[in-house]
């Protein structure tokens, strides 16, 4: 039997080798084996390519940016003394804080008075105390807070992050943008950098320090969950889910380049905690605000003298403005400006200045940074045309309460397919009235009161046709279209609105 023939070890090493380095080198390239080394000849199988894995971004980490602007955000404390009667008890300084930031009445609290006391302002009387948050704006002490958090005290004391606690002087507040200003005698103090709102983006992190519920020094974070929201008061707010408390009003809401982009406001709770949804003011208004009441104590606004409500997408449709944009305006107050303009109940106001007046939030706004005694350029929309008014601009101030509508002597018309019968105006009732025409609602059904249409209402226009007279209008009426709505502009009182209705078919 023949012997296997040996092949030495490193004859075999040299066999081996190429094979080997060729089979690492497919490996390698993600390809199948080279045809010799297989048992049968097959093409190569390429591996699909796949698409780089995202890089894995870790959470932001908050620590520098505490380490630099911490030292800026202060405690602010207030007191306020009170006169009460006795056997009152201390309501909790959060609690109190919680009902002013609702609107609601804050009991007086403080110790009993004693027998025969008067509670008065001896060093004993009783005091409503009250806590919130600020920063500082300056290095010479002047501290940003809310106008809430100020209101009413008769002592302010401003705590730093170095234990320091210095009495504060109130410069002034702004209830419509709940923006104060408070000063301290302090000088080299460290103060935060003003951030661009502009730049300020829906899902960026940001975060809040201030003492929530008398906790000092609280830092929370969270990200910008819209911008702009329209809350309904003066100013349109920031929104976030940093968690908000009593306590935290008047703290700063900084992004991560350590600047306050707005001031921790409003928080929307039903059990009085946080619950995903605070306000800030944007910083840039509060700025405006705080520049004037730096100067002169108060903030000036101007106006032109007219109530306004909203549009809807029906009206607006009915009316050919396409969308529902602009403010509709309700009254116009004698004597302003508006009514020399010849602005009148009814028009929608939809640029000031060539800026769009999106929404009646806008209006005020808008008009309010312009300098009482100057002019604005104001657009409206009427009868399905637009033009533009020039309108001057006074000082803001209380709007007076709508007067009593006077009774009507004139003879009635008959009751129309919209189920109102009119009358006529007398030429005193449209004097004191100021207007032109119009009719006055005597009885009202169907449609009419379905609508939302009253008694004693004054009808001004039908389908963008004024009315001048009761025939005037049932004419108008007999000829509406059965099947589609038409919009009526109704005044009551002082204030005038669209109301949209359809004929009956009876």
């Amino acid at each position: 039997m023949s012997m296997p023939t040996l092949v030495s070890p490193q004859a075999l090493a040299r066999l081996v080798r190429p094979l080997a380095l060729a089979a690492a080198a497919c490996i390698a390239a993600g390809a199948a084996l080279p045809a010799a080394a297989q048992s049968t000849q097959t093409a190569p199988t390429p591996v699909p390519t796949q698409p780089p894995a995202p890089s894995v971004r870790g959470l932001p980490d908050f620590t520098g940016l505490v380490e630099q602007v911490g030292p800026a955000v202060v405690n602010i404390r207030t007191s306020e003394k009170l006169k009460v009667s006795q056997g009152q008890q201390r309501l909790d300084p959060n609690i109190a804080e919680l009902l002013r930031r609702f609107g609601l009445p804050v009991p007086p609290q403080g110790a009993p008075t004693p027998p025969g006391g008067g509670g008065g302002d001896d060093e004993d009387a009783p005091e409503r105390r009250g806590i919130g948050s600020g920063f500082i704006l300056s290095a010479d002490g002047f501290v940003l807070t809310n106008a809430h958090v100020v209101e009413g005290a008769d002592e302010v004391t401003v705590t730093l992050t170095d234990k320091r606690e210095l009495k504060a002087k109130l410069i002034g507040a702004d209830k419509r943008t709940d923006v104060a200003v408070v000063k301290i005698e302090a000088t080299g103090l460290p103060y935060i950098k003003v951030g661009d709102v502009n730049k300020l983006k829906v899902g960026e992190w940001v975060i809040a320090i201030g003492s929530p519920l008398g906790l000092e020094n609280t830092v929370t974070a969270g990200i910008v969950s819209a911008k702009a929201r329209d809350t309904g008061d003066y100013l349109k707010l920031i929104q976030t889910d940093v968690a908000i408390n009593p306590g935290n009003s008047g703290g700063p809401l900084i992004n991560m380049r350590g600047e306050v982009v707005g001031i921790n406001s409003q928080l929307v709770s039903y059990s009085g905690g946080f619950e995903g949804i605070s306000f800030a003011i944007p910083i840039d208004e509060a700025i405006r605000v705080s520049d004037q009441l730096r100067a002169t104590g108060r903030v000036i606004r101007g106006r032109i003298g007219v109530q306004i409500g909203s549009v809807s997408k029906e009206v607006a449709e009915s009316l050919g403005l396409g969308k529902p944009v602009g403010a509709m305006v309700e009254s116009v107050q004698t004597g302003t400006p508006a009514e020399k303009a010849g602005i009148e109940a009814g028009d929608i106001i939809t640029k000031v200045n060539g800026t769009v007046v999106e929404e009646p939030g806008d209006l005020p706004r808008l008009v309010g940074a312009i300098k009482p005694g100057s002019k604005a350029d104001v657009e409206i929309f009427r009868n399905q045309k637009t033009k533009t008014v020039s309108v001057g601009v006074i000082e803001f101030e209380a709007d007076k309460k709508p007067g009593a509508e006077p009774e009507s002597e004139a003879a009635s018309a008959p009751k129309s397919a919209l189920g109102l019968k009119v009358v006529d105006l007398s030429d005193t009732e449209k004097a004191e009235l100021r207007i032109k025409g119009g009719v006055k609602v005597e009885t009202v059904e169907g449609p009419a009161a379905r609508a939302g249409l009253q008694k004693d209402d004054v009808i001004l226009s039908v389908g963008g046709t004024d009315i001048t007279s009761a025939k005037q209008f049932a004419g108008i009426v007999a000829k509406l279209d059965k099947t589609k709505q038409v919009n009526m502009l109704v005044r009551r009182g002082d204030i005038a609105r669209y109301l949209l209705l359809k004929p009956s078919t009876k």
